[in-house]
Formats: C-alpha cells, sequence, structure tokens
C-alpha cells in the first residue's frame, strides 16, 4: 500500500473523507455539474437568477441529490456485499447492475421559532424533505430477473430517513415551494434516465433508480399533484370519488388517480377545451386546479391514517355520549359537555390527558378496547354500547394490515380477513351510526375502507411506505434547534 504514487494515497485518503466518493453518471445528467465533491449548498443554487429577479429571502440548504444517493450507497457498502454472499452470488454477477428503490418523503413543521431569548416571536416554519433507501436488487443475466441482496429493515426509523432538503417556509405557500422544490425535481428527473457508477467494494457498479413518493401527509400530496385542498367534495387522493358518493358506496372503489392523469385535466382545466361553466369544468377535472409539479406515488399515509381515524372515534364516543342518533341538532354547550365527559373518564381510567390536536401517541391509546369500555360506561343504552364495541374491534383488526411493514408476514390472517371486515365496518356506519355518515365520510375513512387492499397487492405494504421516519426526524431537528414547541406546558 506504502509504495504507491503520492496521488493515489491522496486520492485513498480523500475517499475515507465525509461526503468525497468517486462516481459518474452514465449518460451524463442533464444541467448537473459532473463533479463529485459538493457538500451542502445553497437550496437556491440550480435557479438561474436574472436580472430583475428579486433576491429570495428564503433560507434553504440542500445536498445535490446524486452526490446524497451516492453518499448513502457508500454507508451501506458493507451491507451490500453481505447481501451478495448470502445470496450465494459471485462477485462479478451482476452483469445488468443494481436497482435501487428510494423512498422520498416531505413534511412541512409548525412553529420552529426560538422558544427563548429576546426579541419577537417570528411564525417561522420549516419544510424538511428526505429520503430512504428501501431496498436494493441485483439485476441478473438474460430474463432481468431480480435478487434482493437489501432491504432497509426499519424504514420507519429516523436513522434510515436521510436529509435531503431542509427549507424555511410554510408548507401551504405553493409558489414558494414549488420554487425551492424544482431543482430537486430537476435532479431527480435527470437520474430516472442514467446509470450511476460507483466503486463498491473495489469493483465499479452500476446503480439505476427508482424514486416513489411516498412519504407525504394528505395535505402535501395534493399541493404536488394540484388537488384542491382536503377539505374538498373530492375526497380522495386515490381515485375521483366525491363526498357524496363515497359516504353511499364505502368500500368499493378503484384507484385512477396518477401524476400524468393530474397533468392532462389540469390541461384541460387551463384551457376548457368545451367551452364549460366552472362547476362543469371543476366536475370534468374532478377537482384538479393547479399543475401538478412533483410525482407522487398513490398510497395511504399510515401514521396519519391512524391519526385521522382517531379523532373521528374521538367524536363518535362524544356522540354516543350524547345519544345525538335520537336529537336533531345538540348545542354547543351539550357538546362540550360531553366532551368534558369523555375526557375525564380517559383521564381517570387509562390516565389519557386530553390533547389538543390529535397525535400518534395519543391515537394509539384511544384505539383499544379499554378505551371503548371506558367510554361505554358513559353511554346510556345497552346496544349503542355493543355496536361502540363491535366497531372498534373490527378497526383493530384492520389496522395492522396498513399498520405493519410486512402484512403478508406479519398479520396474514388479518390481511385475509381485511375485505370482509372493511365490508362489516361499512356496514355498520351505515346502519347504526348513519347520522354521522348521512352523505359524508372522512377522507382517511374513506381510504382505510376502500383502498387497502388494492394498495397491498400492489406494493405490498403501506405501512412501510409511510412518513413516520421523516417525522420522528422533525423531533431531532427541534431538539437541535434548542425549541420545544409541542411541549409547552400550558395546556
Amino acid at each position: 500500500q506504502i509504495f504507491q504514487p503520492l496521488h493515489t494515497l491522496r486520492a485513498a485518503e480523500k475517499e475515507l473523507l465525509p461526503g468525497f466518493h468517486q462516481f459518474e453518471w452514465q449518460p451524463p445528467l442533464k444541467n448537473v455539474s459532473p463533479s463529485c465533491n459538493v457538500g451542502i449548498i445553497n437550496g437556491l443554487s440550480g435557479w438561474t437568477s436574472s436580472l430583475d429577479d428579486s433576491p429570495a429571502d428564503t433560507i434553504t440548504r440542500r445536498f445535490r441529490y446524486d452526490v446524497a444517493l451516492v453518499s448513502a450507497l457508500k454507508d451501506l457498502e458493507e451491507d451490500i456485499v453481505e447481501g451478495m454472499r448470502m445470496t450465494g452470488m459471485e462477485d462479478n454477477a451482476c452483469t445488468l447492475g443494481f436497482s435501487v428503490m428510494i423512498k422520498e418523503s416531505c413534511d412541512g413543521m409548525g412553529d420552529v421559532s426560538e422558544k427563548h431569548g429576546g426579541g419577537p416571536l417570528v411564525p417561522e416554519k420549516a419544510v424538511r424533505f428526505s429520503f430512504t433507501i428501501m431496498s436494493i436488487s441485483v439485476i441478473l443475466g438474460e430474463d432481468n430477473e431480480e435478487v434482493t441482496v437489501f432491504t432497509e429493515p426499519k424504514p420507519n426509523s429516523e436513522l434510515s430517513c436521510k436529509p435531503l432538503c431542509l427549507m424555511f417556509v410554510d408548507e401551504s405557500d405553493h409558489e414558494t415551494l414549488t420554487a425551492l422544490l424544482g431543482p430537486i425535481v430537476a435532479e431527480r428527473n435527470a437520474m430516472k434516465d442514467s446509470r450511476l457508477i460507483l466503486s463498491i467494494a473495489g469493483l465499479p457498479r452500476s446503480f439505476c433508480f427508482k424514486f416513489r413518493g411516498t412519504g407525504y401527509d394528505e395535505k402535501i400530496v395534493r399541493e404536488f399533484e394540484g388537488l384542491e385542498a382536503s377539505g374538498s367534495t373530492y375526497i380522495c387522493t386515490l381515485c375521483d370519488s366525491s363526498r357524496a358518493e363515497a359516504s353511499k358506496n364505502i368500500v368499493l372503489h378503484a384507484i385512477t388517480r396518477n401524476h400524468d392523469e393530474n397533468l392532462a385535466r389540469y390541461e384541460v382545466w387551463r384551457t376548457n377545451p368545451f367551452s364549460e361553466s366552472v362547476s362543469e369544468l371543476r366536475d370534468r377535472v374532478k377537482g384538479v386546479s393547479a399543475k401538478p409539479f412533483l410525482e407522487t406515488q398513490s398510497t395511504l399515509d399510515a401514521l396519519h391514517c391512524d391519526i385521522g381515524n382517531a379523532a373521528e372515534f374521538y367524536k363518535i364516543f362524544q356522540d354516543e355520549v350524547g345519544e345525538v342518533y335520537r336529537k336533531e341538532n345538540p348545542t354547543k354547550e351539550e357538546r362540550r359537555s360531553w366532551r368534558a365527559a369523555v375526557d375525564k373518564e380517559l383521564r381517570q381510567k387509562l390516565k389519557l390527558k386530553p390533547v389538543m390536536r390529535m397525535n400518534g401517541n395519543y391515537a394509539r391509546k384511544l384505539m383499544t378496547l379499554e378505551a371503548v369500555e371506558v367510554v361505554c360506561q358513559l353511554v346510556p343504552s345497552e346496544d349503542r354500547r355493543e355496536a361502540l364495541r363491535e366497531l372498534m374491534r373490527l378497526y383493530i383488526e384492520m389496522k395492522p394490515v396498513w399498520r405493519s411493514t410486512c402484512p403478508a408476514k406479519e398479520c396474514p390472517d388479518q390481511l385475509c380477513r381485511y375485505t370482509f371486515n372493511s365490508q362489516s365496518f361499512a356496514d355498520l356506519i351505515s346502519s347504526t351510526f348513519k347520522y354521522r355518515y348521512n352523505g359524508k365520510i372522512t377522507n382517511y375513512m374513506h381510504k382505510t375502507l376502500a383502498h387497502v387492499p388494492e394498495i397491498i397487492e400492489r406494493d405490498g405494504s403501506i405501512g412501510a411506505w409511510a412518513s413516520e421516519g421523516n417525522e420522528s426526524a422533525n423531533k431531532l431537528f427541534r431538539r437541535f434547534r434548542k425549541m420545544n414547541a409541542r411541549q409547552s406546558k400550558a395546556f
């Protein structure tokens, strides 16, 4: 090793430094510089500024997408080699190279201003974009069969979720967000048509990437795909159903929306080729009224699905305590007293403190048979109690299917019974709980009942593709900013 020309040694030293790995793209990426040693860059680089551009006062920092991917792959070098050894593959067997599956996540974070220290409280919001390497497979010989050599064991841990871009911007500010993510979208599109050449275990290997944007909550999906906001009559990001249709036909829907179709519909919305009125046009494009700018993969976000459904059950509990199925429209005071009663019972019996906004932890504790039993003590009639218990029992049967990383392994029985359970659940809410679901249903409830089996059949998992990794990394981000917004004691 020692008797080598100096420049070789220097190259070897550089290899050991973080963020410097020699790689190249074939064909070279369009509009992306070929240099490899690029660290953290200004998030606005990649935008050519002209003289009359006002300087964007957004603070944004990011890694170049390809450099970040290379760095993540080099981190997994040992796992890849180990995986190839486990499958009994020769070192030179992977003639057609590797295929890498990437999960992309993006999430807005509320108030991230400093909590102590002088100065005015500025409402600072941040958006984080990150990616996770989900699996790496080797493409073998003639028939292009894929053998998986690496699968991320914890796809929802913040450790496997690599940050790509950090922006101080409000996720509702569509213009700024699209501007900042623009360069990332461009780099991602360039990488789809090219192959990465990178040395793994001392041999140059070629990698192609498949990107799947699934780690987004519904708000961001609607923003990226140009759909109306989540209160819209077009309730679903996967199918064209309206809220009224979804509450009549609860279970039978197929996934129809995708990025290309949304783009085509936006063109129809923009040009209005049939000179229709606004409402006819809106019905034709099913609520696509902005230009979709980042391709997402239609799936269901398991974490927010959990939270959304728990919020819904929480309301059902209150309605049942107040026997809303008998009354026409109860006053605000009555509703408030039911809520107080439910909160008091849960706090006393289950030590569940009420929260301002439903969060994952509260949702997990609320959606249990114990919680239902506690609430049932406040419900006057026995058959309503039975109905509540049955509703929760069905929900608990269904939940592991869209929460677990690999449902076929972890909960095969529930997976088999899912369609039957969702049908029973639908029958129950359309009869016993008709007062709540007459002509309306919440977005996540619709997705839970209508789309889960189809997504599982297509992707094999919903939970693994959820946004949790990114969400838990948000916590770290808050921690590094030394501000604990969500833990303030003033409740």
